[in-house]
């Protein structure tokens, strides 16, 4: 068994081990990886940063860079605190070590957390904390990039400058307090100055690790807080942006699959004659399930067009297994049933006597939701190119999770870890879905089979689409009792059922039981926004065979719209505005209630909206939410077009995000997190028949286009507080938002998505 799972199953034992080991803080990050980066001509103080003779400065990255600005947002962090330019920072994968595992991603659990949390929970997180520093993994998702660097970076850049200070000073023979550090160099009062590399040049013996240093306070920032732009940004425009499909070398081979149309089918024959006389075909491979895939077969070839016309020869059958009827009535039935059972529901939070007093009530209001399951659809399919060469192999990827990517990779090829270099490189988009590493388990099979041959595997967009890891479909039933004198909410309740994305992903990707309870399946209610003194939060796990992942702010996009327009409905109940029955559940709450009255102010809520210009009349919706540790308030402006298609004309976001590092990086992820949010809701389904997925390409699993995409604004809360995540939090709230103008527009409440098609 592997050190990994031992260390993973020791969680069961937190009672024992929290007293010697949780309640303490994790260990300080700043080791465990510079002797993996320095070298004769370079100094590395610390596991981050290496400073060469030729003044470059290397910042070893652990985390993808997906489209969201991470690498720029890291390095602006480092860069504030070493005293460099933004632009002088070199990117380099960080090697797979320990020091860089994200630790982050471990804390925040709905099933646990309250106001005040109990010793309980702090030791929990703690203890977990330590574990993921330890044995965890290098993760990008869950909008952590930031928040889980936030201190470590310019600990690293601290580290550094400090050191460069004190060199300089030991050279010229005078206190370090005389010296200062600016633009990659350290000068002094007279003037004269030396660079980062100079002082690099003096050798070892002139320059040491201080570790005696603190950080600038947010007077003295310079970089933090200002709209730098995007490191990455030229080479994309240029076209020199190395991505997965651009891994090429003479001589290498392109390979093509059939993936099992069938969920949970498998090959029964096939017939490779043609394909083997194919011009160009060098091998045909029968790749057994691994890592999530499906069973497939794949044909390789010297030119990409020349498999693709091989493996359509191959006249592959497929048994459909059990799933083989599996279709929409099956997965409505399930849903149904999870919100009607109560013996196998699992009690998230609660407090008081909700049940009870709902019951009771003379003002109440029962109403259930249901979403679908969604692809992830990013705009760069799946890829990854491989090379095996018996003893070693190396991996170019996009991905989310770099060991254990190389992890998979490595048991296919049937080497150890440390044999196999995986080399990360940029993402199309990702959404969670490189979280998985089924399409590295792919490519690996592929490469084994032609040792010491480059091969590169190009997922179609139907294959990107029909073998996904879907966000799962899920269905809601919400009660609550009003007060009539007050017209605020006395009790409430919310019953959710649909499959578990950790049961499924935790083996699949890792290789290990999962930990039990699922907090995923609750985020959002369970640590709603708003204050109620009787609550009661409960999920039922429904079991079903498809595969599910974790999208686009993962829970919180189902509860979102679940538990916003809840709130709307009941504001309508009780014959109040939405934003001040909103306000009225918010009062211990003051950031929360910042965010809605900044854009309630900036949406010109309470005005009149007026009409569209062919004199359609068109109405607002409000929604709030907190994920991610950030807070987000959305208004939209929405019309009612042909068909009753409605029509998003203009939405309003303002965001709490703590410490907003670099300005531009989050409004731009405020407007692609409502993009996405906004293609879920009007059109994102995807579907079964026989087993088998329905959807394939964009125009039948589409997605907002330019002409209909509405203008958006976007806010951002001045806040000195550590960051939170952007990547996800603006996609919450843009279903409820929606729906609830609708409902404001038409006096018809929407309760299922997507709104078109459904």
């Amino acid at each position: 068994m592997k050190r990994r799972t031992v260390l993973w199953l020791g969680l069961g034992s937190l009672g024992a081990l929290a007293v010697g080991w949780g309640v303490l803080p994790p260990r300080q990050r700043m080791t465990g990886g510079a002797d993996l980066l320095e070298d004769a001509d370079s100094f590395a103080p610390n596991a981050w940063v290496r400073i060469g003779r030729d003044d470059s400065i290397t910042l070893f990255m652990p985390r993808a860079e997906m489209g969201q600005g991470t690498h720029t947002g890291l390095a602006m962090l480092l860069a504030e605190e070493l005293g460099c330019a933004l632009d002088s920072i070199q990117i380099a994968a960080a090697p797979i070590a320990s020091v860089y595992n994200n630790v982050k991603v471990a804390g925040g659990n709905p099933a646990l957390s309250d106001t005040n949390p109990p010793i309980s929970t702090r030791l929990a997180t703690h203890f977990t904390a330590k574990l993921v520093r330890e044995i965890g993994f290098m993760v990008t998702g869950g909008s952590t990039s930031i928040p889980d660097l936030w201190i470590v970076l310019r600990e690293a850049g601290a580290m550094a400058r400090e050191s460069l200070r004190a060199s300089a000073a030991r050279h010229w023979n005078i206190p370090a307090s005389d010296c200062s550090v600016n633009a990659g160099r350290v000068v002094r009062r007279d003037g004269q100055a030396m660079t980062f590399g100079a002082i690099v040049s003096l050798g070892d013996e002139a320059i040491e690790t201080v570790s005696d240093f603190s950080l600038k306070s947010p007077r003295e920032w310079t970089l933090i807080g200002t709209p730098a732009k995007r490191l990455e940004a030229i080479d994309k425009v240029t076209g020199s942006a190395v991505f997965a499909a651009d891994v090429h070398e003479p001589g290498m081979l392109y390979a093509e699959l059939e993936l099992c149309p069938v969920v949970g089918g498998s090959l029964v024959s096939f017939d490779e004659t043609a394909a083997r006389a194919s011009p160009g075909v060098v091998e045909v491979v029968v790749i057994p399930p691994a890592a999530g895939a499906p069973a497939a077969i794949g044909v390789i070839a010297d030119q990409r067009w020349r498999a693709r016309r091989a493996v359509e020869s191959l006249k592959a059958t497929w048994s459909p297994g059990a799933a083989g009827a599996f279709d929409q009535s099956l997965i409505a039935d399930a849903l149904a049933e999870g919100v009607r059972a109560h013996s196998s529901r699992d009690v998230y939070r609660e407090k008081g006597e909700a049940e009870k007093i709902i019951q009771g009530a003379s003002s109440m209001l029962r109403a259930e939701y249901e979403v679908p399951y969604l692809a992830h659809a990013a705009m760069e399919p799946l890829c990854c190119a491989v090379k095996y060469e018996t003893t070693r192999a190396t991996v170019w990827a996009g991905v989310q999770v770099q060991n254990v990517s190389r992890d998979v990779a490595a048991k296919v090829f049937e080497l150890d870890p440390e044999q196999v270099t995986l080399v990360p490189l940029l993402l199309g988009g990702a959404f969670g879905r490189r979280l998985d590493s089924d399409f590295i388990a792919l490519a690996a099979a592929l490469g084994r089979a032609v040792p010491g041959k480059l091969v590169q595997l190009q997922w179609r967009r139907e294959q990107d689409t029909r073998h996904d890891f879907y966000r799962p479909a899920v269905r809601a039933q919400l009660s609550a009792a009003l007060d009539p004198a007050t017209g605020k909410v006395t009790a409430y309740q919310c019953h959710t059922a649909g499959q578990s994305i950790a049961a499924q992903a935790i083996p699949r990707q890792l290789g290990m039981p999962s930990p039990g309870s699922d907090a995923s399946n609750v985020e959002g209610t369970a640590d709603q926004v708003y204050v109620f003194e009787h609550y009661k939060i409960t999920h039922s796990t429904v079991e079903l065979p498809v595969g599910v992942g974790f999208w686009r702010s993962v829970g919180h996009s189902q509860q979102g719209f679940f538990n916003e327009s809840f709130i709307d409905e009941l504001a309508v109940l009780a014959k109040r505005d939405p934003v001040e029955f909103r306000l009225s559940h918010l009062t211990d709450r003051p950031r929360h209630a910042a965010v809605l009255k900044l854009v309630a102010e900036k949406a010109d809520w309470g005005r009149s909206v007026g009409t569209t210009p062919d004199g359609r009349p068109v109405a607002r919706g409000v929604a709030l939410h907190e994920s991610f540790g950030s807070i987000v308030g959305l208004v939209a402006d929405v019309s009612e077009g042909e068909n009753g298609v409605p029509r998003v004309h203009r939405m309003v976001a303002a965001i709490d995000c703590g410490v907003a590092v670099n300005p531009n990086l989050v409004a731009q992820q405020l407007e692609s997190s409502i993009i996405y949010g906004l293609s879920a809701t009007l059109y994102g389904r995807i579907s079964f028949k026989d087993g088998s997925v329905e959807q394939g390409n964009f125009d039948v699993y589409p997605v907002v286009r330019f002409a209909e995409s509405p203008a958006i604004e976007t806010w951002i809360v001045p806040s000195e507080a550590p960051p939170g995540g952007v990547g996800e939090p603006g996609v919450p709230p843009v279903a409820p938002a929606v729906a609830s103008a609708l409902a404001a527009l038409t006096g018809r409440r929407v309760r299922r998505l997507p709104l078109v098609g459904a």
